[in-house]
């Protein structure tokens, strides 16, 4: 499992999930489903938005819709919480899951490479999760 550090300027004591045990949730169930290239951006110093963004790439409509469900499961069988916030689930390019503390793109390589998020948030810190294969 990958270690993911927590947001040094965030409490946490009364709310479930942590981002950290959030983010371990999301990144299985990523991998489940054979995401591709999966990052972590911590913003949490950079937004109050949110604290973590996890990005990953499909390779198909069929699978990142696929990817964004298994998340969404993973989630809720392990923590009991879902999205608060879904966008992108019909168009299939670019599905957003908006857990709060951490937000989900599950991408297309067109859009992501397009978009480009990680430039975009250059300053966060970036931890890249090794493929599973």
């Amino acid at each position: 499992m990958t270690e993911i550090k927590e947001p040094a300027n965030h409490q946490f004591e009364n709310s479930e999930p942590d981002s950290k045990t959030l983010v371990e949730h999301i990144i299985e169930g990523m991998r489940s489903r054979k995401a591709k290239d999966i990052t972590l951006l911590d913003v949490s110093e950079l937004t109050t938005l949110t604290d973590y963004f996890v990005i990953c790439t499909g390779s198909s409509d069929t699978q990142i819709k696929a990817i964004a469900d298994a998340v969404e499961d993973e989630v809720r069988e392990k923590t009991g919480d879902k999205a608060w916030k879904k966008e992108g689930i019909q168009a299939r390019s670019w599905i957003i899951l908006d857990f709060i503390n951490t937000v989900v793109h599950v991408m297309s390589e067109e859009k992501r490479h397009f978009y480009n998020l990680e430039r975009m948030w250059n300053d966060a810190k970036v931890t890249y999760i090794e493929n599973e294969d």
